[in-house]
């Protein structure tokens, strides 16, 4: 992936004329930023953790699966089993701060089979131009059309949505992204950061602020990220790098500037941190204003079927609990051929004897609840660059590698690998024999955890349990 170079930043200026793109001074002055509840601010940098030596995996199958801008069919599946011994399955404990995040005991298959090739007919084959306007309604990221093929004509939003605290629930803009990564943040709450391509929404938020794990999103979809600040440690070294020119944040003296804009939420504690919402439709034309690169760019077509694929393992839940006050689960729904979000409502405590409570998840943009086709369930390394990132569990998430995964559709699961062996590529999912995973056609959410975590499954039921050494 090619980022544009600074220069398209005009100015960087912190007036509202100059608009939401960022400038050289931390916003909002020295204080600790969107982490304010939280006393550290030492102000460090933390440059990214990369790994530095790698395997390859499967290079055949990556090498021809990166040329192809579509495929059809349906894949082998094998059975999926409980495992509550993580420890003889995925990697080892996180104890190195630059650590390969997965090292699993057995290579990769040095060859895979075939992947299939589009469906043809008798007709002459098109020309490059012509092959290239047969998928251009279709958007890469769902394998549906969008709503408007218009929408495609631009770089996708990657947005940060809070999901923490609960008063400011429910959420806008969920049930309208193309794919959602729910992962980590501290002192056990968890974030979304929302991918908006193939629709648009007019309220998406509360906006928050940006982390270490969000480089991965914006690289993958090259998107322009868009969250609310960020804790000097993460906002220094983004505006570092070459991501620079495509972060959006609230920029205006005194003020933010459209497309953000405030609604007041009540009775939330530390409440003018939550009042900022950004409106998707409003960003086009203010891009255009600035004469940000806002065109077009080419993302690879993911492996999506209506096919349901072959698997022993049935699915009724899937459960993520990331701490006593952060746990969910996706209900597959036959009828809508979906998974429905339901998201905790109190703090479990086992002494007090307060069990796990839930509550549908809502979309107040849609009054829908929150839903996907696809449930993908992403162990990746979590690490600190050094012990005060320790102290502030500020860390670095590592998804440029790969690693095991399991994903849900249509009622089953199917064990799988994920990999991406560039920060500028997508994921690649792939059967644990190495075969490609073709998703249902829609929404994706992606529950991201550590490699030490554990699953338990239970008839029907799955359940995650988010750890870290």
């Amino acid at each position: 992936m090619n980022f544009l170079p600074m220069e398209i930043l005009t100015t960087k200026s912190r007036h509202c004329e100059e608009g939401v793109f960022p400038d050289e001074a931390i916003p909002r002055g020295e204080r600790r930023l969107l982490r304010e509840d939280h006393p550290r601010n030492d102000g460090l940098s933390a440059p990214r953790v990369r790994r530095k030596n790698g395997r390859p995996i499967f290079w055949g199958l990556l090498g021809l699966f990166l040329l192809l801008t579509a495929c059809a069919g349906s894949p082998s599946a094998t059975s999926a089993s409980p495992q509550t011994d993580p420890a003889a399955v995925y990697a080892t404990p996180d104890s190195d701060p630059t650590p390969t995040p997965f090292q699993p005991g057995a290579s990769f298959p040095t060859a895979a089979s075939p992947l299939l090739p589009l469906p043809v007919d008798a007709s002459p084959a098109p020309t490059a131009a012509e092959a290239l306007n047969l998928v251009v309604d279709i958007n890469p990221l769902t394998g549906l059309p969008p709503a408007d093929p218009v929408l495609l004509e631009r770089r996708p939003l990657a947005i940060k949505i809070s999901n923490f605290p609960r008063e400011i629930r429910p959420q806008y803009g969920l049930t309208l992204t193309d794919q959602v990564f729910e992962y980590y943040i501290e002192w056990g709450d968890t974030r979304f950061i929302g991918v908006f391509y193939g629709n648009n929404s007019e309220k998406v938020g509360p906006v928050r602020s940006g982390r270490f794990f969000d480089e991965h999103v914006a690289r993958m979809f090259k998107a322009f990220l868009v969250f609310n600040y960020a804790d000097p440690r993460e906002w220094n070294y983004l505006k570092g790098s070459d991501l620079y020119p495509f972060l959006v944040i609230p920029s205006c003296t005194g003020g933010i500037c459209p497309p953000f804009f405030v609604s007041r939420i009540k009775d939330v504690e530390d409440a003018e941190h939550f009042t900022n919402y950004f409106d998707t439709t409003r960003f086009n034309d203010f891009a255009k204003e600035k004469g940000v690169n806002n065109s077009r760019q080419t993302l690879r077509n993911g492996f999506f079927s209506e096919t349901v694929p072959a698997s022993e393992g049935q699915v009724q839940r899937i459960y993520t609990t990331y701490s006593n006050r952060s746990y969910n689960y996706w209900e597959y729904d036959i009828a809508t051929r979906k998974y429905l979000r339901y998201q905790e409502t109190v703090n479990v405590d086992a002494e007090g004897g307060v069990a796990e409570t839930y509550a549908p998840l809502i979309d107040a943009v849609t009054n829908q609840q929150v839903n996907a086709e696809n449930v993908v369930v992403v162990f990746a390394s979590h690490t600190f660059a050094n012990k005060f990132n320790a102290e502030d569990e500020v860390y670095n998430i590592h998804l440029v590698d790969e690693g095991l995964a399991y994903v849900f559709r249509d009622g089953v699961v199917i064990p799988a690998r994920w990999s991406r062996p560039e920060k500028d590529q997508l994921f690649f999912l792939a059967t644990r024999e190495g075969d490609p995973i073709f998703l249902r056609p829609g929404r994706t959410f992606y529950e991201v955890i550590g490699v030490t975590s554990t699953m338990i499954q239970n008839g029907l039921d799955w359940r995650f349990i988010f750890q870290t050494p």
